[in-house]
C-alpha cells in the first residue's frame, strides 16, 4: 500500500521543477488519489502541476499522466490518478511551472506538498457495488 509524498509538505517553489521519484512497486491496484496542498503564496502568481510517469525512472514521458487545474490561491486539490491500464509506468514523480506578474518582486513563491495514497481494494470495491445498484434519487 503506497501513501507517500510526491512533493515533501511546505517545500518552498520559486521556479520551475520536479519532485523526487517515486517507485510504485508496492502498489497492488494502482489507482491512487493525488492531493495538491497549496499553503503559502504571494499575489499574482500562477502554478501548473503535473504528475509524470516513466517505465524505468530515467526516462520521462513528456505527456503527464494527471494535471491540476492552475491555481492561484491556498487550499488542497484532490485527483483521481488511476494507472490501473498503464502497467509500464513504473516511476512517477510531480512537476511544476510557475509565473508571477504584476508589481513587486518577480520571483514567484508558493509553499506546497503533494501527497500520493493508494485507494484501498476495500473502497474500490464498495464503490463499484455502489455503481452496479444503479441506485438513483428523485
Amino acid at each position: 500500500m503506497i501513501d507517500t509524498h510526491l512533493v515533501t509538505p511546505n517545500t518552498i517553489i520559486n521556479a520551475k521543477g520536479d519532485g523526487s521519484p517515486v517507485a510504485l512497486d508496492g502498489a497492488a491496484h494502482r489507482i491512487f488519489l493525488a492531493v495538491l496542498n497549496i499553503t503559502g503564496i504571494v499575489e499574482q502568481e500562477s502554478i501548473e502541476l503535473s504528475i509524470v510517469g516513466s517505465s524505468d525512472g530515467q526516462t520521462w514521458d513528456p505527456k503527464p499522466l494527471l494535471t491540476f487545474p492552475q491555481k492561484f490561491y491556498l487550499g488542497e486539490t484532490p485527483l483521481m490518478l488511476n494507472l490501473s491500464g498503464q502497467p509500464e509506468v513504473k516511476v512517477i514523480r510531480a512537476h511544476w511551472e510557475v509565473n508571477r506578474w504584476g508589481r513587486g518582486s518577480e520571483l514567484p513563491m508558493f509553499e506546497i506538498g503533494v501527497s500520493l495514497k493508494e485507494v484501498p481494494a476495500d473502497l474500490l470495491q464498495q464503490v463499484g457495488a455502489e455503481k452496479g445498484n444503479g441506485e438513483r434519487t428523485g
